[in-house]
Protein backbone atom coordinates (compact mmCIF):
# COMPACT_ATOMS: atom_id res chain seq x y z
CA UNK A 1 0.00 0.00 0.00
CA UNK A 2 1.51 3.39 -0.93
CA UNK A 3 2.62 5.54 1.96
CA UNK A 4 1.56 9.16 2.43
CA UNK A 5 4.68 10.45 0.72
CA UNK A 6 4.03 8.26 -2.33
CA UNK A 7 0.39 9.33 -2.52
CA UNK A 8 1.38 12.98 -2.38
CA UNK A 9 3.92 12.38 -5.11
CA UNK A 10 1.29 10.70 -7.29
CA UNK A 11 -1.12 13.60 -6.76
CA UNK A 12 1.62 16.05 -7.68
CA UNK A 13 2.09 14.18 -10.97
CA UNK A 14 -1.66 14.25 -11.63
CA UNK A 15 -1.74 17.99 -10.95
CA UNK A 16 1.23 18.58 -13.25
CA UNK A 17 -0.33 16.44 -15.98
CA UNK A 18 -3.63 18.30 -15.74
CA UNK A 19 -1.84 21.65 -15.82
CA UNK A 20 -0.04 20.62 -19.01
CA UNK A 21 -3.32 19.42 -20.49
CA UNK A 22 -4.97 22.74 -19.62
CA UNK A 23 -2.28 24.56 -21.60
CA UNK A 24 -3.19 22.46 -24.63
CA UNK A 25 -6.90 23.15 -24.13
CA UNK A 26 -6.20 26.88 -24.08
CA UNK A 27 -4.59 26.75 -27.54
CA UNK A 28 -7.99 25.99 -29.15
CA UNK A 29 -6.59 22.79 -30.65
CA UNK A 30 -8.85 20.32 -32.45
CA UNK A 31 -10.13 17.06 -30.97
CA UNK A 32 -7.23 15.00 -32.33
CA UNK A 33 -4.58 17.19 -30.71
CA UNK A 34 -6.51 17.33 -27.44
CA UNK A 35 -6.91 13.55 -27.24
CA UNK A 36 -3.22 13.06 -28.04
CA UNK A 37 -2.47 15.32 -25.08
CA UNK A 38 -4.91 13.36 -22.89
CA UNK A 39 -2.99 10.15 -23.68
CA UNK A 40 0.45 11.68 -23.14
CA UNK A 41 -0.50 13.23 -19.82
CA UNK A 42 -2.26 10.04 -18.64
CA UNK A 43 1.04 8.16 -18.93
CA UNK A 44 2.63 10.92 -16.88
CA UNK A 45 -0.11 10.93 -14.25
CA UNK A 46 -0.48 7.18 -13.61
CA UNK A 47 2.73 5.67 -12.15
CA UNK A 48 2.49 2.18 -13.70
CA UNK A 49 1.33 3.29 -17.16
CA UNK A 50 3.75 3.01 -20.08
CA UNK A 51 1.42 3.53 -23.05
CA UNK A 52 -2.06 4.94 -23.56
CA UNK A 53 -4.84 5.17 -26.12
CA UNK A 54 -8.35 6.58 -26.41
CA UNK A 55 -11.13 4.43 -27.83
CA UNK A 56 -13.91 6.56 -29.32
CA UNK A 57 -17.28 4.96 -30.07
CA UNK A 58 -19.59 6.65 -32.55
CA UNK A 59 -22.88 5.07 -33.70
CA UNK A 60 -21.72 1.83 -32.12
CA UNK A 61 -18.43 1.64 -34.01
CA UNK A 62 -15.17 1.88 -32.04
CA UNK A 63 -11.93 3.37 -33.29
CA UNK A 64 -8.67 4.48 -31.74
CA UNK A 65 -8.87 8.27 -31.75
CA UNK A 66 -5.45 8.89 -30.15
CA UNK A 67 -2.50 6.93 -28.82
CA UNK A 68 1.05 7.26 -27.59
CA UNK A 69 2.35 4.24 -29.51
CA UNK A 70 1.41 2.11 -32.54
CA UNK A 71 1.39 -1.00 -30.34
CA UNK A 72 -1.67 0.25 -28.50
CA UNK A 73 -3.55 0.56 -31.77
CA UNK A 74 -2.81 -3.06 -32.67
CA UNK A 75 -4.08 -4.21 -29.27
CA UNK A 76 -7.18 -2.04 -29.65
CA UNK A 77 -7.88 -3.45 -33.12
CA UNK A 78 -7.86 -6.98 -31.72
CA UNK A 79 -10.72 -5.95 -29.44
CA UNK A 80 -12.65 -4.11 -32.14
CA UNK A 81 -12.45 -7.12 -34.47
CA UNK A 82 -14.05 -9.33 -31.83
CA UNK A 83 -16.48 -6.70 -30.60
CA UNK A 84 -15.32 -7.37 -27.05
CA UNK A 85 -12.43 -6.65 -24.73
CA UNK A 86 -11.56 -4.59 -21.66
CA UNK A 87 -11.72 -1.18 -23.36
CA UNK A 88 -15.15 -1.95 -24.81
CA UNK A 89 -16.26 -3.36 -21.46
CA UNK A 90 -15.19 -0.15 -19.70
CA UNK A 91 -17.05 1.96 -22.28
CA UNK A 92 -20.21 -0.16 -22.07
CA UNK A 93 -20.34 -0.66 -18.30
CA UNK A 94 -19.15 2.77 -17.22
CA UNK A 95 -16.76 1.01 -14.80
CA UNK A 96 -12.99 0.83 -14.60
CA UNK A 97 -11.46 -2.45 -15.85
CA UNK A 98 -8.11 -3.47 -14.33
CA UNK A 99 -6.26 -6.70 -15.04
CA UNK A 100 -3.04 -8.54 -15.81
CA UNK A 101 -2.70 -10.64 -18.94
CA UNK A 102 -3.04 -14.00 -17.10
CA UNK A 103 -6.31 -12.70 -15.66
CA UNK A 104 -7.46 -11.71 -19.16
CA UNK A 105 -6.75 -15.12 -20.71
CA UNK A 106 -10.09 -16.64 -19.83
CA UNK A 107 -12.35 -13.69 -20.67
CA UNK A 108 -10.45 -12.23 -23.64
CA UNK A 109 -7.82 -14.72 -24.87
CA UNK A 110 -7.24 -13.03 -28.26
CA UNK A 111 -6.77 -9.64 -26.61
CA UNK A 112 -4.38 -11.15 -24.03
CA UNK A 113 -2.35 -12.96 -26.70
CA UNK A 114 -1.98 -9.80 -28.80
CA UNK A 115 -1.02 -7.74 -25.75
CA UNK A 116 1.58 -10.27 -24.59
CA UNK A 117 3.06 -10.49 -28.09
CA UNK A 118 3.65 -6.73 -27.96
CA UNK A 119 5.19 -6.80 -24.49
CA UNK A 120 2.18 -5.57 -22.52
CA UNK A 121 1.54 -7.35 -19.21
CA UNK A 122 -1.06 -5.14 -17.52
CA UNK A 123 -4.09 -3.15 -18.59
CA UNK A 124 -6.28 -0.44 -17.11
CA UNK A 125 -9.27 1.17 -18.84
CA UNK A 126 -11.67 3.86 -17.65
CA UNK A 127 -14.89 5.04 -19.32
CA UNK A 128 -14.63 8.42 -21.00
CA UNK A 129 -17.79 10.33 -21.87
CA UNK A 130 -17.60 13.83 -23.31
CA UNK A 131 -20.95 14.25 -25.07
CA UNK A 132 -23.28 12.44 -27.46
CA UNK A 133 -20.64 12.58 -30.22
CA UNK A 134 -17.62 11.41 -28.22
CA UNK A 135 -17.59 8.60 -25.70
CA UNK A 136 -15.50 5.49 -25.17
CA UNK A 137 -12.57 4.68 -22.92
CA UNK A 138 -9.11 5.84 -21.90
CA UNK A 139 -6.83 2.79 -22.00
CA UNK A 140 -3.51 2.38 -20.18
CA UNK A 141 -0.94 -0.32 -20.87
CA UNK A 142 1.87 -1.46 -18.56
CA UNK A 143 4.90 -3.52 -19.55
CA UNK A 144 5.05 -5.20 -16.12
CA UNK A 145 2.71 -7.95 -14.93
CA UNK A 146 1.61 -5.93 -11.88
CA UNK A 147 -1.99 -5.71 -13.14
CA UNK A 148 -1.99 -2.08 -11.98
CA UNK A 149 -2.87 -1.10 -8.40
CA UNK A 150 -5.93 0.18 -6.60
CA UNK A 151 -4.19 3.55 -6.36
CA UNK A 152 -3.72 3.57 -10.16
CA UNK A 153 -7.46 3.02 -10.60
CA UNK A 154 -8.30 5.85 -8.22
CA UNK A 155 -5.86 8.22 -9.88
CA UNK A 156 -7.22 7.32 -13.33
CA UNK A 157 -10.78 7.89 -12.10
CA UNK A 158 -9.77 11.34 -10.86
CA UNK A 159 -7.91 12.09 -14.08
CA UNK A 160 -10.75 11.05 -16.40
CA UNK A 161 -13.31 12.99 -14.35
CA UNK A 162 -11.33 16.21 -14.74
CA UNK A 163 -10.47 15.46 -18.37
CA UNK A 164 -14.13 14.85 -19.29
CA UNK A 165 -15.19 18.14 -17.71
CA UNK A 166 -12.33 20.02 -19.36
CA UNK A 167 -13.01 18.60 -22.82
CA UNK A 168 -16.71 19.38 -22.51
CA UNK A 169 -15.85 22.96 -21.57
CA UNK A 170 -13.40 23.21 -24.48
CA UNK A 171 -16.03 21.95 -26.92
CA UNK A 172 -18.62 24.39 -25.59
CA UNK A 173 -16.14 27.24 -25.96
CA UNK A 174 -15.32 26.25 -29.56
CA UNK A 175 -19.01 25.89 -30.41
CA UNK A 176 -19.77 29.29 -28.87
CA UNK A 177 -16.85 30.91 -30.67
CA UNK A 178 -17.98 29.40 -33.97
CA UNK A 179 -21.51 30.70 -33.40
CA UNK A 180 -20.18 34.19 -32.64
CA UNK A 181 -18.18 34.18 -35.89
CA UNK A 182 -21.25 33.04 -37.81
CA UNK A 183 -23.39 35.74 -36.21
CA UNK A 184 -20.77 38.40 -36.95
CA UNK A 185 -20.67 37.28 -40.57
CA UNK A 186 -24.48 37.25 -40.76
CA UNK A 187 -24.67 40.78 -39.36
CA UNK A 188 -22.00 42.00 -41.75
CA UNK A 189 -23.64 40.46 -44.81
CA UNK A 190 -27.11 41.55 -43.72
CA UNK A 191 -25.87 45.13 -43.40
CA UNK A 192 -24.56 45.33 -46.95
CA UNK A 193 -27.70 43.65 -48.33
CA UNK A 194 -29.86 46.23 -46.57
CA UNK A 195 -27.66 48.99 -47.99
CA UNK A 196 -28.10 47.65 -51.52
CA UNK A 197 -31.86 47.33 -51.04
CA UNK A 198 -32.07 50.90 -49.79
CA UNK A 199 -30.22 52.27 -52.82
CA UNK A 200 -32.40 50.30 -55.23
CA UNK A 201 -35.57 51.45 -53.47
CA UNK A 202 -34.50 55.09 -53.58
CA UNK A 203 -33.32 55.10 -57.18
CA UNK A 204 -36.04 52.99 -58.78
CA UNK A 205 -38.88 53.81 -56.42
CA UNK A 206 -39.57 50.11 -55.77
CA UNK A 207 -40.62 48.27 -52.62
CA UNK A 208 -38.22 46.49 -50.31
CA UNK A 209 -39.45 43.14 -51.65
CA UNK A 210 -38.86 44.19 -55.25
CA UNK A 211 -35.40 45.50 -54.42
CA UNK A 212 -34.55 42.20 -52.74
CA UNK A 213 -35.83 40.27 -55.76
CA UNK A 214 -33.50 42.28 -58.00
CA UNK A 215 -30.55 41.24 -55.84
CA UNK A 216 -31.66 37.60 -55.78
CA UNK A 217 -32.10 37.54 -59.56
CA UNK A 218 -28.61 38.92 -60.11
CA UNK A 219 -27.23 36.40 -57.61
CA UNK A 220 -28.81 33.52 -59.53
CA UNK A 221 -27.80 34.79 -62.97
CA UNK A 222 -24.20 35.39 -61.96
CA UNK A 223 -23.94 32.35 -59.67
CA UNK A 224 -22.62 34.65 -56.96
CA UNK A 225 -23.50 34.76 -53.27
CA UNK A 226 -26.18 37.30 -52.44
CA UNK A 227 -24.03 39.34 -50.06
CA UNK A 228 -21.26 39.52 -52.68
CA UNK A 229 -23.73 40.85 -55.27
CA UNK A 230 -24.93 43.43 -52.75
CA UNK A 231 -21.40 44.42 -51.76
CA UNK A 232 -20.32 44.82 -55.39
CA UNK A 233 -23.40 46.90 -56.18
CA UNK A 234 -22.93 49.22 -53.19
CA UNK A 235 -19.25 49.64 -54.03
CA UNK A 236 -20.05 50.44 -57.68
CA UNK A 237 -22.54 53.13 -56.64
CA UNK A 238 -20.21 54.67 -54.07
CA UNK A 239 -17.31 54.70 -56.54
CA UNK A 240 -19.47 56.23 -59.30
CA UNK A 241 -19.49 53.26 -61.65
CA UNK A 242 -22.56 51.95 -63.39
CA UNK A 243 -24.04 48.64 -62.30
CA UNK A 244 -26.67 46.76 -64.25
CA UNK A 245 -28.78 46.22 -61.11
CA UNK A 246 -29.59 49.88 -60.94
CA UNK A 247 -27.61 51.37 -63.80
CA UNK A 248 -27.02 54.29 -61.47
CA UNK A 249 -24.17 56.66 -61.24
CA UNK A 250 -23.42 58.66 -58.16
CA UNK A 251 -22.11 62.20 -58.18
Amino acid sequence: MPNESSVNGYLDEVNAALAALTETLETESGDEELLDAVCAQAVRAIPDADLASVTAIHTGRPRTAASTDDRTEEIDRAQYALGDGPCLEAARSGEIVRLSMPAADQAWPDFAATARKLGVGSYLAAPLHIDETLSGALNLFGFGDHGFRDSDSELLKLYTTVVSSSLRAARRYRDTRRLVVQLEEAMRTRGVIEQAKGILMAVHKVSADDAFRLLVTESQHSNTKLHEVASHFVHSVVSGHENRLGAVESG
